[in-house]
Formats: structure tokens, sequence, C-alpha cells
């Protein structure tokens, strides 16, 4: 596992990347000076990102949303005090694992074992909903192909719905590029007043 550490304190640093090696970490690379957290993702391909702030800085968080829409993975995020707000705009900004940590640094081989499962365990279910929301559009698609079919040409919703399938197999598309197809002149119609 390559971990990109983004930590400004030279001696918590070192802590870290012991911990880092102890639990299983392959490489530990740091950011450049002056390089952005999205540049250092991108040079770097880490499998996870850990940021430690030692005072939170909600601009900061620009560089994580960057991270997070650009290259999805785990970011785990050590700041020094606990402060609710900050928690919730860091989870929303996509970290996964947000820790008040003291003096002393946990163990974070935990920490980051569980990041990587509910960073794995959401990205998931994204992608779950992403493709359940695609295939809603579709059948909304689909359905008003169906119709304005049946309202057209007076077909039967079967006799709509096997046109639909016999176009779209005569062709060799899906069922729904032949039903938005269909329906694009008729959308554009409407939002054309006509």
């Amino acid at each position: 596992m390559k971990v990109l550490l983004a930590d400004a304190d030279p001696q918590r640093v070192q802590l870290l990347e012991t911990q880092l090696r102890d639990a299983g970490a392959t490489r530990v690379v740091r950011p450049h000076a002056g390089e952005s957290l999205l540049d250092a993702v991108a040079r770097a391909r880490p499998d996870v990102v850990i940021v430690d702030m030692a005072r939170p800085d909600r601009d900061a968080l620009d560089g994580i949303r960057h991270v997070t829409r650009a290259a999805p993975r785990p970011v785990v995020m050590f700041v020094d005090r606990d402060d609710p707000a900050f928690m919730e705009a860091a989870i929303e900004a996509g970290v996964s694992s947000y820790n008040v940590v003291g003096a002393a640094l946990p163990d974070v081989k935990p920490i980051v074992a569980a990041a990587v499962a509910l960073f794995r365990r959401h990205h998931r279910l994204a992608l779950e909903l992403r493709r359940a929301e695609a295939s809603l559009r579709e059948r909304q698609v689909v359905d008003r192909a169906k119709a304005l079919l049946m309202r057209q040409r007076r077909l039967s919703e079967p006799e709509a719905y096997r046109w639909l399938q016999r176009r779209a197999m005569d062709s060799g598309r899906r069922l729904a590029e032949v039903a938005a197809e269909l329906v694009g002149p008729e959308e554009q119609g409407e939002r054309d007043g006509r």
C-alpha cells in the first residue's frame, strides 16, 4: 500500500512513517514543497492519503474536495482539536476517517484500515446509486417513447414496447438509445414551443 502523507510537522511525519511501515505500507511519499494536494496525488497515485492539520483550515478542505472529485481514494485526517462543524465539513469534502489526536499519536493501522473499508463501501454504494439513477432515466425515456408510439401510431403499450425492441435488435443498439432517438425530436419541439 502506498501512502501520501501530507503533514508539515517533521517529528510527527517520522512517527507516522514508522507506524505506517510497521502497518504494512510499502511506500510513504510526501508532497513536494509548494505542491498542491491534488498535484501530489496525481504524481504519487497513492492508495491512501493522510492529512494532518495542526489547526483545522476550511481552505485546506478545498484540496481534499478536489482530490475526492478527480481521483477518489481514502483520506484520513488528523486534527489536534475537536470541532464538530469542521468535522462535518471534512466528511462532506470526502474525508473517510476524521481523528482528533492529542500529543500522543494513536496507532494508525486500525484507523487506516477502517478508512479504506469505509471508502470502499461508500464508493460501491455511490456506483450502485449512479447505476440505479441511469437505469431510472433510461426507463423514463422508454416510457416516453412508448407513450409517443401509442399516441402517434395508436399502438397498445405491449405493441409499442415490441416496436422499440424490434428497432433496437434490427439496429444493434440498446432499447434506451432507440427510445431516446425517438423522443428526441418530440422533446425538442416541446422546448421550442411547438
